[in-house]
């Protein structure tokens, strides 16, 4: 477990369309274990381990994180912003964000009237955007244009915890956790031989619509593809296991099946779990994943897709809990996987 390549990139802002300073740990991350290193024109990073044979082998985490940005200033030098991606506003009244301009960062508060002085039927609703305000102690509008402008991105407080001696908490683990994972594969991987051609990818703007792994998998056009993201942890209280199924943390990376997830892909593995000597687990995907598997799998004339998941507790909040020995578990599983795939490997689905 490489903790510092994981703090580095979970402290690195990167809300999505602004990934680059989290792309830039991961290609310092790469740079001296990938054969060819390459960013495209949306920003994804695209680390290459060439292998003897000719199968092409994707596997992706995206760098982007929920955020928000600067909308408007008003005259008294409070700022009005507006969600990037999935953002809950009943976690952000309180809280302490950071401020991205140019290379200074600006911390400030979301306000919000005290629950001293809302009325009775606001205290019940989840506060909306429009009625949060971020300050950040200027005295009027001129003074917080002097520190910010309209369009600068804003984080949750950046911050890494460690919980216990395997817990830890970010704001970002979604999905820090899966370009991680394709890192480490890629460094293990690195010196040995094997058959295929490991596309190792951090992708971008997954929040706002799996786009960058839309364009790498179109540009790349990998034969099997593994997408790396994070799943709901469901051992917490008020989950209902009947609807949400049975998903621990600490027990393993766990992996998809169902109508997204190529079955071939998925037996496979299985069998790579066996090979790896670790826990996983399994989440029953009836439908589309809402993940860069999605994309994945209907690039071009279709792509053999497969999925492994980080379980995650409180997902889309400025503290995320994940386990370190789930992220270590899905390593091993796709260095496996990657030494088990040869030309002669077939992902037609057959009985």
């Amino acid at each position: 477990m490489e903790k510092k390549f994981f703090k580095d990139l979970v402290l690195a802002p990167s809300p999505s369309g602004f990934e680059q300073p989290a792309q830039e740990v991961y290609r310092n991350y790469v740079k001296d274990i990938a054969d060819e290193v390459k960013t495209d024109v949306h920003g994804n990073v695209i680390a290459l381990k060439k292998g003897t044979g000719k199968i092409k082998l994707m596997i992706v985490g995206h760098a982007d994180e929920i955020g928000l940005m600067v909308k408007f200033i008003d005259e008294n030098g409070f700022i009005r912003f507006s969600p990037i991606g999935g953002v809950d506003t009943n976690v952000l009244p309180g809280l302490r964000v950071n401020i991205y301009h140019g290379k200074k960062m600006i911390r400030g508060v979301i306000g919000r009237k005290p629950i001293h002085l809302l009325k009775v039927e606001e205290r019940t609703k989840a506060p909306k955007i429009e009625d949060l305000w971020i300050d950040i102690g200027a005295k009027d509008k001129k003074a917080a244009e002097k520190k910010v402008a309209v369009g600068d991105q804003i984080t949750f407080s950046p911050g890494m915890e460690m919980l216990s001696s395997d817990f830890v908490t970010t704001k970002a683990t979604d999905n820090k956790a899966g370009v991680y994972v394709a890192g480490s594969v890629l460094k293990e991987l690195a010196g040995k031989k094997i058959s295929a051609n490991v596309y190792a990818v951090s992708s971008v703007q997954e929040e706002i619509g799996l786009r960058g792994a839309t364009t790498s998998t179109y540009g790349i056009d990998p034969h099997v593809g593994i997408a790396i993201d994070v799943t709901h942890a469901t051992d917490y209280p008020g989950i209902n296991k009947n609807v949400m199924g049975d998903i621990e943390m600490g027990k393993g990376a766990v992996i998809a099946v169902g109508a997204n997830i190529n079955p071939k892909v998925f037996e496979l593995l299985k069998e790579a779990v066996k090979k790896a000597k670790v826990d996983f687990q399994i989440e029953a995907a009836p439908r589309g994943t809402g993940t860069d598997a999605n994309v994945i799998q209907t690039t071009r004339a279709g792509v053999a897709a497969g999925l492994i998941s980080i379980p995650n507790r409180y997902m889309h909040t400025p503290s995320e809990i994940i386990s370190f020995k789930d992220l270590d578990s899905a390593v091993k599983i796709l260095v496996e996987f990657a030494r088990m795939l040869n030309d002669k490997t077939d992902f037609i689905p057959k009985v």
